[in-house]
């Protein structure tokens, strides 16, 4: 298994963010050929009351390296990495690699 995890700062719009994303975003990930899993995760305000420094957690799953390759280079996958600019404006942390259970 081959996943991509992206991490989404805190917007400068919350709700203008939260509604792109499940509205628009998420649709066009979801065309992504090979991909196997998407979740997505809102993390909470820490046990201080603090804001988290993200505000979403998405992870894609892929089969392997190679399926993760060629879901980017699709037609669907260009359009969803397009798209991140038209809604994330604290920009993202990519971070890819072969998933493990310990």
């Amino acid at each position: 298994m081959h996943q991509v995890t992206v991490l989404y700062p805190q917007p400068t719009d919350a709700a203008a963010f939260d509604a792109y994303y499940d509205e628009t975003h998420t649709p066009l990930a979801k065309k992504m050929p090979g991909l196997q899993r998407l979740t997505i995760s809102r993390p909470q305000p820490g046990p201080d009351g603090a804001a988290p420094q993200y505000h979403l957690v998405a992870t894609l799953e892929f089969a392997d390296e190679a399926a993760l390759g060629a879901a980017l280079a699709s037609e669907e996958g260009k359009a969803a990495v397009a798209d991140v600019e038209n809604f994330a404006t604290g920009g993202i942390i990519m971070l890819a690699g072969p998933s493990q259970n310990p």
